[in-house]
């Protein structure tokens, strides 16, 4: 039997000529204004004119892939499916049904949960997996895992190394996610406490003495947001007489618009502009330790286990 892997995220429009498209898919069906339109492709100019996204996810795809086929050869069929850009995530759920897969394990790349991020990608899936009469599981938040946890503290460490810091120094480090609608908060959604769960972990890795959780990249809209924004921190550190910042982007897995404009460029000038010395951790990306990651979870939320080793050798 053969297990089907739908590895979902965010997506991203492949050039300039698709962006229109893009904002209004996700502003459900409802084309953006001119100046709303003209907002983000400058966003998209700003990083070179389309974000690394696309390609990033298809390596952290082939990574997924290849630490699979390690632990069961032939046993998986890894297929991805974006929620705002093609290929949809009910395509790749059809794809792997039409080929034949006995399951598939659902799995997004992004750590924590919410319903309003997570839960909405996994309640699509599921909804179409049900349609097609195929047996699923859903790897719903991996944030506190030992293995993220230690890809990040040693992206944190080397970020605080480059700005020339030492622990007892005047540095702060603040772990980021996407900032989400306060109403989830209210309905009763965790997702604050899952970001802040994986920063104490590498906190407490690093032996941090200064740190704390925050929020980037809110949407425009009318209603409240999840804060304080990454902005407002600096500003915050700054009247603190903090001397060096470094920003975990703990919520995210890969370079794209969100981190290489929202953080390196907007961050980065507004922290120039206060004086503070600043620094990103680098994005997990491709790295191998991240697909050997999931491909455990994938492995142990499979409903068909794949077979273990021959113990005859």
């Amino acid at each position: 039997m053969t297990t089907g892997v739908l590895v979902m995220a965010y997506g991203t429009p492949d050039g300039p000529d698709d962006v229109e498209a893009f904002y209004t898919d996700i502003r459900h069906g409802r084309p953006p204004t001119a100046p709303e339109l003209a907002g983000l492709q400058a966003r998209y100019a700003a990083i070179g004119g389309v974000s690394p996204l696309a390609r990033t996810t298809a390596a952290q795809l082939a990574a997924l892939n290849r630490a699979l086929e390690e632990t069961a050869p032939g046993h998986y069929r890894v297929s991805y499916g974006a929620k705002h850009s093609a290929p949809k995530i009910e395509l790749a759920v059809d794809e792997l049904a039409d080929s034949g897969v006995s399951a598939i394990v659902g799995l997004v790349l992004a750590p924590h949960y919410s319903m309003g991020s997570v839960g909405e990608y996994l309640e699509r899936a599921r909804a179409r997996t049900m349609a097609r009469g195929v047996a699923a599981a859903f790897v719903e938040r991996w944030g506190s895992e030992p293995e993220l946890i230690e890809l990040l503290a040693g992206r944190t460490a080397a970020a605080i190394a480059s700005l020339g810091c030492r622990p007892g120094d005047d540095l702060e480090v603040v772990f980021t996610a996407h900032s989400l609608p306060e109403r989830f908060v209210a309905l009763g959604d965790r997702y604050p406490e899952e970001l802040a769960e994986t920063a104490a972990l590498v906190a407490a890795r690093c032996h941090l003495d200064r740190w704390r959780t925050g929020w980037q990249s809110a949407g425009a809209t009318a209603e409240p947001w999840l804060g304080p924004d990454i902005g407002e921190l600096l500003s915050i550190l700054a009247e603190n007489d903090t001397a060096a910042v470094v920003v975990c982007p703990a919520g995210f897995t890969s370079d794209h618009l969100e981190v290489c404009y929202d953080l390196d460029i907007v961050a980065a000038r507004r922290a120039s502009e206060l004086g503070l010395a600043f620094a990103r951790t680098a994005s997990l990306n491709d790295d191998p330790r991240l697909a050997s990651l999931l491909a455990r979870l994938v492995s142990a939320a499979d409903p068909h286990h794949p077979p273990g080793p021959d113990p005859t050798g």
